[in-house]
């Protein structure tokens, strides 16, 4: 049988890298059911594991057969969209460039995965589609165990039970404080542009590199923090009340506010920095220590400016003062900029970079680093056609055993 058979793994939210740490396209057996083992032990619930065992089985079963055969799987994104598509086209071409089928036997667990099947079908003939079911002793059972697993995913929590509390607790508050429904709305209106625009998504990343566990001895410096923050609120409402018998205007009013809150806020900041600082020296990660640094200090800069913006609507520094304070915090934050670019130099070419892959945020593969000008902090990076890309330091996020470009 001269007919060359690809049986094709599709997981199109990109568990295997967001759980497993596996970077797609995945080709061969070997390396599938390595995968699958690693997604199977971070998340046993998970019905992309059971898709890719599934996948092995069909070409057990086809090589017993005498086809040939091989098997893949590719991953698209969690952001899924337009995101996840065209990570899924990258892919789908790179598995047929490097295997070469005639044509593709489809294995699915049903779900959202299926979506990738017309983009599947413009580039290589479907002869076959396998889904894969979860076994249920009833259709009712099995509706309950997705129901629940759905609940415990944050991004569904976050959804089905975050914002109810939250338009709970808002309107609680706007009550007790006699503002109205007014606050709510506005609040929620501002969140519902957040999520629609993106932003929302950015901030949860960031808070997740906070790395919370009680067992770390960094706990007690992060839930310091924590208080820190919770202090600067209570500071900024008492400073409004105190000088709203001086003062009616707003401006003035949140301005002494603001400045209450900036000063717990920042010695918070500081003392989540050193949290940090513990977590990452511990596990060697001295590379994401450097880019904790800059951006605490480039954190601090900007509550300083604000500060003093604050300060001189309040009237307790002239404009010339405020424009004086202004030029030396910019000034030193471009010479945080210039020391954090020589440290990462100095990490980097002290580091064995060459042939180390490099992916981008979203997990995808984009080749292995080629060579390291430090001189003009560059990294070139090799893909699997042959192009040679360059990257500024400055987009390295994270560098492990592979680099991550954002």
């Amino acid at each position: 049988m001269g007919d060359r058979v690809l049986v094709l793994v599709v997981d199109i939210d990109n568990d295997l890298y967001r759980k497993g740490k596996v970077v797609g396209p995945v080709i061969g057996r070997a390396s599938n059911l390595k995968a699958a083992e690693r997604l199977a032990l971070a998340d046993p619930a998970d019905t992309d594991s059971n898709a890719i065992f599934n996948a092995v089985k069909r070409y057990d079963e086809l090589k017993k057969q005498n086809f040939d055969v091989e098997v893949a799987t590719i991953t698209g994104s969690e952001k899924e969209g337009y995101v996840a598509d065209r990570e899924i086209v990258r892919q789908i071409e790179k598995v047929i460039d490097i295997v070469r089928p005639d044509s593709c036997l489809f294995v699915t667990d049903g779900k959202s995965d299926e979506r990738a099947l017309p983009l599947l079908k413009t580039r290589i003939k479907v002869d076959s589609i396998d889904v894969v079911h979860m076994k249920q002793a009833a259709a009712l059972e099995n509706t309950y165990f997705v129901i629940l697993e759905k609940i415990k995913d944050p991004h569904y929590a976050r959804i089905i039970f975050g914002i109810p509390a939250v338009l709970l607790i808002l309107f609680a508050v706007s009550y007790y404080l006699n503002y109205g429904w007014q606050l709510p709305v506005a609040l929620v209106g501002i969140y519902l542009i957040a999520k629609g625009f993106g932003i929302e998504e950015r901030v949860v990343d960031s808070f997740r590199g906070f790395g919370f566990s009680v067992g770390r001895m960094s706990f007690i410096f992060y839930t310091t923090m924590i208080v820190f923050v919770f202090v600067g609120l209570a500071v900024g409402y008492s400073s409004y009340v105190q000088n709203s018998i001086v003062t009616s205007n707003p401006l003035t009013l949140y301005s002494y506010a603001l400045q209450g809150f900036i000063v717990p806020f920042s010695i918070g900041l500081v003392v989540y920095l050193i949290g940090r600082i513990i977590d990452l020296e511990g596990r060697r990660m001295r590379f994401q220590l450097l880019n904790q640094g800059v951006y605490i200090g480039y954190s601090l800069i900007a509550l300083l400016l604000v500060y003093l913006l604050c300060a001189w609507f309040i009237g307790q520094v002239y404009f010339w003062q405020f424009l004086l304070y202004s030029a030396l915090a910019l000034i030193v934050g471009y010479g945080i900029a210039i020391f954090s670019t020589v440290l990462k130099r100095s990490v980097i070419r002290h580091s064995k970079l060459k042939n180390r892959n490099v992916v981008n945020e979203i997990g995808s593969y984009i080749g292995k680093v080629a060579d390291f000008d430090p001189k003009n902090s560059l990294i070139y990076v090799k893909t699997d056609k042959g192009k040679t890309i360059s990257f500024d330091i400055d987009r390295v996020s994270k560098m492990t055993d592979w680099i991550m470009i954002r």
